[in-house]
């Protein structure tokens, strides 16, 4: 074990949690005026801790920055009944993938008419429900959507639409969360003339209205310039729709990805930065095509719900093999499958009890049967840790649960709401008896 020295908490190890975050007692932290160590004893572990506070902060944080543009929370990120009605009271729209996350929203109370339908293979239930639910636009993924969705739609309905183009632009943290690129799954190229096909034949549909055209770059995004160049060259395709059918798209849809942090000094999206150059951009690009600047929108989701939520787990062993220390805990790879499948690293930290034992090199993984279930490799936690210790993770507010499996049957998480001094229950755990209910033949 590699001794490094005594840990501490500074404003600076503190950078990548809630701003809600406290230490009343050392070692013990708190969030939204709620002790994590208390969280765990009331609702057990792995319990994921939600800081309601902090969540409608982001939101308020992307409203002030684009004040003319309509703001979508991508669902996919992280989403509950709660989450949508804070969504709602906080004037942001909803960018929703499936018919569950459709419906989940709809039956909370949130307006239909400012969600937006996505998918690379929307499925006809999900065309179906959101047509029956009557969802503010569908974005056209590929050839073959238009004609099913027009025929769903039947002659004397109407359904407002926007296609997604692929501007040929590489960006994001990780080559699997890269989509706006010509070699992955997502929309229709500009380069080789397929966009323009799909929105010919959009416009021979006369129950579609074309509202804008949508581009999704790709996750982890921590620079400006890929959206300038994608505000430049959708500005170009709007110009040649011009110029070809006399059509003026109203709205532009630049995504999300936007960056942030995990470990305290990474790099994150400057929104101030984005918003001011993406603004001037869009400004100078319709203006040298002689076109209307239309409506952005933006589709934030980790930069939301990330730096909202801490992971909180037990330990569970502590086991030395050579000189590697590996510091086991009651949840992994069925909670969280980033690390596995993207290598990200995280910087969990002790909590509920106050060490001072000097900092070593740990490797904490989790307690499912793979190799590569890894929750972060390489940090520094207390040389004296034990089972029974808690180990808190910051920035597990999006992918995570969302993506969240069955692996091993351990069953997921429940989800904790913090705010005020007060902690409620979101989402109960998965139990064995949920497990079991769906288990119905032998």
């Amino acid at each position: 074990m590699t001794t490094v020295h005594e840990p501490t908490t500074s404003a600076a190890d503190l950078s990548v949690w809630p701003a809600s975050t406290t230490e009343p007692l050392r070692g013990a932290l708190a969030v939204g005026g709620v002790p994590l160590a208390e969280v765990a004893d009331r609702f057990g572990t792995p319990v994921y801790v939600l800081d309601e506070a902090e969540v409608r902060d982001r939101c308020r944080t992307y409203r002030d920055a684009f004040p003319d543009a309509e703001v979508l929370y991508a669902a996919k990120a992280f989403l509950c009944r709660a989450m949508a009605h804070w969504m709602d009271e906080e004037g942001l729209g909803l960018d929703v993938c499936s018919a569950g996350e459709l419906e989940l929203a709809v039956t909370t109370g949130f307006p239909p008419e400012r969600i937006v339908l996505h998918g690379n293979a929307k499925s006809p239930r999900d065309l179906d429900t959101a047509l029956r639910l009557g969802v503010g636009r569908i974005v056209i993924d590929s050839p073959a959507e238009i004609a099913r969705l027009a025929a769903a739609v039947g002659p004397d309905g109407h359904q407002k639409v926007m296609v997604r183009v692929v501007p040929g632009i590489s960006a994001g943290g990780h080559e699997k969360i890269r989509t706006g690129t010509d070699d992955q799954k997502f929309g229709l190229s500009i380069a080789d003339g397929y966009a323009q096909h799909a929105i010919a034949r959009i416009l021979d549909q006369p129950q579609l209205e074309l509202t804008g055209l949508h581009c999704h770059l790709g996750s982890q995004i921590t620079g400006v310039k890929p959206y300038l160049v994608a505000v430049r060259r959708l500005v170009g395709l709007m110009a040649r729709l011009y110029e070809q059918h006399g059509l003026v798209l109203r709205e532009l849809d630049l995504g999300g990805g936007h960056g942030i942090a995990y470990r305290p000094g990474e790099e994150a999206l400057d929104l101030t930065a984005l918003a001011r150059k993406v603004r001037a951009e869009l400004a100078e690009a319709c203006a040298t095509a002689g076109l209307p600047v239309p409506r952005l929108i933006i589709e934030p989701g980790r930069a939301i719900a990330g730096p909202a939520g801490i992971a909180v787990y037990r330990v569970l062993s502590v086991k030395h093999t050579g000189e590697h220390v590996f510091v086991a805990v009651d949840g992994g790879m069925s909670d969280n499958p980033r690390p596995a499948l993207y290598g990200v690293r995280y910087a969990p930290r002790l909590t509920g009890r106050h060490s001072t034992a000097a900092a070593a090199r740990v490797t904490v993984v989790g307690r499912h049967c793979e190799a590569g279930d890894v929750l972060a490799a390489d940090v520094e936690l207390p040389a004296d840790v034990r089972p029974g210790d808690l180990l808190a993770v910051p920035v597990a507010g999006a992918y995570h649960l969302s993506m969240a499996s069955g692996y091993n049957l351990v069953g997921r998480p429940p989800v904790v709401a913090v705010r005020d001094g007060l902690a409620r229950l979101l989402v109960r755990r998965e139990s064995l008896a949920d497990i079991r209910s769906r288990d119905v033949g032998l």
